[in-house]
């Protein structure tokens, strides 16, 4: 097995053509290799949401994925979320509802509820909370948080 593995990812609207041992967690290459480090790691055990990202515009665990995986995919970060200065809906909607203390968990709660405008399966506040239960927030933003998605709920629909 040779040490690293050519890979093409779309980053962020980007083209990158990387070499990746078989061994790196997606989260791992994002934060380590390429600095982006708005994914946080948690846990690192998928219970947390913190490393949450979108991957073909779904949300997954950056954690529990190897690079290797996703050769040919198009992968979007918290950093590949505003256009330019201007924020994507749904950062604005947590800036607005101060939806967030410590802020650790925020890229993570932003990706996955940008994930959750595009699955469309939420519309209710218990059906947001039910599709936001994988992002845990330490320091109980949740009543900001759910303000701030179900704002930017009908103007998040879109992939990023």
């Amino acid at each position: 097995m040779p040490d690293t593995l050519a890979i093409t990812l779309e980053l962020n609207g980007q083209s990158r053509q990387l070499e990746v041992e078989p061994w790196v967690t997606l989260l791992d290459l994002l934060r380590d290799r390429l600095g982006l480090t708005g994914t946080k790691k948690g846990c690192g055990h998928g219970q947390c949401g913190a490393c949450t990202v979108l991957l073909d515009g779904k949300r997954i665990n950056a954690c529990l994925t190897l690079a290797v995986m996703h050769d040919g995919c198009r992968l979007t970060t918290i950093e590949g979320l505003a256009r330019g200065d201007e924020l994507h809906p749904m950062q604005a909607a947590f800036v607005r509802h101060d939806a967030f203390q410590c802020g650790y968990c925020t890229p993570g709660q932003i990706c996955s509820a940008v994930g959750l405008a595009l699955e469309k399966h939420a519309g209710s506040r218990d059906e947001i909370r039910e599709q936001m239960s994988g992002n845990l927030c330490r320091c109980g933003a949740y009543p900001n948080i759910l303000a701030a998605i179900e704002e930017a709920l009908p103007a998040s629909g879109e992939e990023p």
